[in-house]
Parts: C-alpha cells; sequence; structure tokens
C-alpha cells in the first residue's frame, strides 16, 4: 500500500485548503446556518474540483473531504461526488455518462443518494418507484437523487417532479427524506428501456422548499406520467450484478464520508488544542494539564485511525481491489472513534464548548451527523462480520 499522493491529488488537496481556507469562514457558515454556501459551492466547481475527481479516484476525493472537513464547509461535495460523479462514471451507459456528467462536474446538476439498505422503495417493471426513503443529505439542493430499491437496484430520479415538505429538525446538512409515489426513474446497472424522463437535460428544477428556515426538507414525488428511463445498456449487467453495483456505490460512499469524519475530527482537535494552549487557569495553560494531554493523545489517535482506514479503503478501489470489508471498517472508525473525538473537542472547550454559536459545536454536530449516517457503530461492525463469515464461507 502507498497512500502517498500523486503530484495531481496533491495539487488538488492544497487547492481545496486554499478554497476552504478562504470561503468557509465562521461568519459565512453561521450565515448558511444549515444550507449550503452557494458562493463556495460556485467557486469549488469553477475550480475544476469537481471534475478533477474524475481523475484523482476515490483517494483523491478523501483528500479533499479532509480539508472540507476540517472547516466543516456547507457544500455538499461527498454526496454530488459519490452518488453523482463516480457512480454515473463507474456504472453508467456511454451515453448517461455524456449526457450527465458534464453537468455533475460544472455544479449545474447535484446528486444526493439514499442507498443504505434495507430500503423500503419498490420499483415496477416500468421503471416506477414508490416507498419513503431514509434520509437523504442535500436533497434541498438537489436536482437528482440516486435510491436503491428493495432489490438493490439503482435508481436515478429526478427532483423537478418533487414537492419538499419541510420537517423542523436540527441538523448541520439540509436533509430529507424522498416519498415516492409512482415516481419515474432511470436505472443504474439495469436492463435497457423505454425513453428518458420528462423534461429537458438541461433542467436544474429542484423541489419547492416550503420552508426556508426549516432544517430538514421532505420531497414528496408524486405520480408524473412519464415514462422511465434506462442508464445501463441492455446487457451491460446480469441478473445478478444490480447487488454488486450497489455493493460498490455503498462503500465508496461510506469511505468517502469516512474521509469527511477525519476532517471533522482534526479540526475539532485542533481548535481544542488551540484552546487548551491558551486558555489559562491557576496561573498555567490548560494544555499542562497531564489529564488535558492524555485526552487529546486518545483523541489524535482515533482521528488517525479514522484516516488511514479510509486511505486503505480509497486506495484498494483505486488500485481495483476488493475493498467492502474495508470501508465497512472504516465506517466503523469514523463513527465510534469519531463521535468520541467531537465529544473531546468539546469538552476540552469548556464551558465554552457549550456555546451553540462556538465554531467547535458545528464541528460537533458534523460529527455526530455523520455518525448517524454512517450507521451505529454496533450495526456496521455486526455488518462487517457477517460480510467476513460469508467470504470465509465461499458466500
Amino acid at each position: 500500500m502507498d497512500f502517498t499522493p500523486t503530484e495531481e491529488q496533491a495539487a488538488a488537496r492544497d487547492l481545496a485548503a486554499r478554497i476552504f481556507a478562504d470561503l468557509a469562514t465562521h461568519e459565512r457558515l453561521s450565515a448558511a446556518g444549515t444550507g449550503s454556501d452557494a458562493e463556495l459551492w460556485k467557486t469549488l466547481c469553477a475550480a475544476g474540483l469537481m471534475a478533477a475527481v474524475a481523475e484523482t479516484g476515490l483517494l483523491g476525493l478523501v483528500l479533499l473531504l479532509e480539508e472540507q472537513g476540517r472547516t466543516t464547509a456547507q457544500v455538499p461535495f461527498a454526496a454530488s461526488c459519490v452518488y453523482g460523479l463516480l457512480a454515473v462514471a463507474a456504472h453508467g451507459t456511454p451515453e448517461q455518462r455524456e449526457r450527465l456528467l458534464p453537468g455533475i462536474a460544472d455544479g449545474t446538476a447535484l446528486v444526493c443518494g439514499a442507498v443504505s439498505p434495507p430500503s423500503p422503495v419498490r420499483a415496477t417493471a416500468s421503471g416506477r418507484l414508490s416507498g419513503v426513503a431514509p434520509s437523504v443529505p442535500w436533497l434541498r439542493d438537489a436536482t437528482h437523487v440516486l435510491v436503491a430499491d428493495d432489490r438493490r437496484r439503482l435508481w436515478l430520479v429526478r427532483t423537478a417532479d418533487a414537492r419538499c415538505e419541510p420537517v423542523e429538525l436540527t441538523a448541520p446538512w439540509s436533509a430529507g427524506r424522498p416519498t415516492l409515489d409512482g415516481t419515474p426513474g432511470e436505472r443504474l446497472g439495469g436492463a435497457a428501456g423505454g425513453e428518458r424522463g420528462g423534461g429537458t437535460d438541461g433542467e436544474a428544477a429542484r423541489g419547492r422548499d416550503d420552508d426556508a428556515s426549516a432544517a430538514v426538507s421532505d420531497a414528496l414525488v408524486s405520480d408524473v406520467p412519464v415514462p422511465a428511463a434506462s442508464v445501463a445498456a441492455p446487457d451491460a449487467f446480469a441478473a445478478g450484478d444490480a447487488g454488486d453495483v450497489h455493493a460498490d456505490v455503498l462503500a465508496t460512499a461510506r469511505t468517502a464520508f469516512a474521509g469527511l469524519q477525519a476532517g471533522v475530527c482534526a479540526g475539532s482537535l485542533a481548535r481544542a488544542v488551540e484552546h487548551t494552549g491558551t486558555r489559562e487557569q491557576f496561573g498555567r495553560p490548560l494544555a499542562t494539564n497531564q489529564a488535558v494531554q492524555l485526552r487529546a493523545a486518545d483523541a489524535y489517535m482515533d482521528t488517525e485511525a479514522i484516516r488511514v482506514t479510509a486511505y486503505e479503503a480509497a486506495w484498494r478501489r483505486d488500485q481495483g481491489l476488493p475493498y467492502a470489508t474495508h470501508a465497512l471498517t472504516a465506517a466503523w472508525w469514523a463513527s465510534e472513534a469519531g463521535r468520541r473525538v467531537v465529544h473531546t473537542g468539546q469538552h476540552l472547550h469548556g464551558g465554552t464548548g457549550a456555546d451553540l454559536e462556538h465554531p467547535v459545536h458545528r464541528h460537533f454536530l458534523w460529527g455526530r451527523q455523520l455518525d448517524a449516517y454512517l450507521g451505529c457503530g454496533d450495526e456496521v461492525l455486526q455488518e462487517l462480520g457477517e460480510l467476513l463469515v460469508r467470504e470465509e464461507g465461499g458466500a
């Protein structure tokens, strides 16, 4: 294994670090609230960082997401890269790649995803979906959502046919829960057939946001008489391969969001180190207390564990090696250790950490949100154990 960034990966990471440092300031983040920063998103896409992910691979994406996590920048970079750029590039047909990738790369199309099993969504033979998908981060901003059905087939649904019913929940991201009722979708990794869904390719319509102050927007997709579209060629995937496509997208997502968590934890710890090094109590800095040093050291080791497991999973995917268990390992560390680190970061700030307006509180919220999104540690560990048993048994 060699996690040394290539020249292209290092250049993209350094550029991202500069952009996030310049634009993801505390004042701008406070103004954005739970929504996205449109100006920052445009800057990232104009700088070519979205398009660069296609060349730098998943490891390059993890490096970029680390820099985003350090500043908790409010942009849907991870979601659109994982569920849009990488998913379409790896599993779409040449026609779909030609049609969708340019818009995703320049940011005019934004894809979010609901692919974690088990899925309550069902699909008909004609490509219409029904059911309620789990919480989808960045749904309010998305033009498309990648949805897994109960057979682990992936469908790309346009939010142009959606209406959003906001739900008041406290969350660092704009999220939502799509309710699908006869909604047409185009299949990722399925049999071909039908025409493409309604609307023009250039449309970037979004779900209606009835309450801009809501932290979470729910999407209710009504029945629209538009034929479904196929994403893959007629013979691109055999009947049993839909699960392989789903597994790859899910493992990619887990790895990417683990990388984002590594950045969130690193940023939280950096703030704690700065605070304890300058804050004095009884005539000396807090950082001179052994208990503070040990707590910070444990948080550092946890952060490094998240980082290295995410790097390993990403590197293996880029090398074409099996990485499902490695992605689950990274997700487990990101969930379990990530929760410990952001609690430590807030705790080491003392009473200041309880201030909801303090920057460290945003790291706490992001860490807990990523913990919930990746799945609690026990759930991830159980899935990892079951996968290892199946691999040992040759299943």
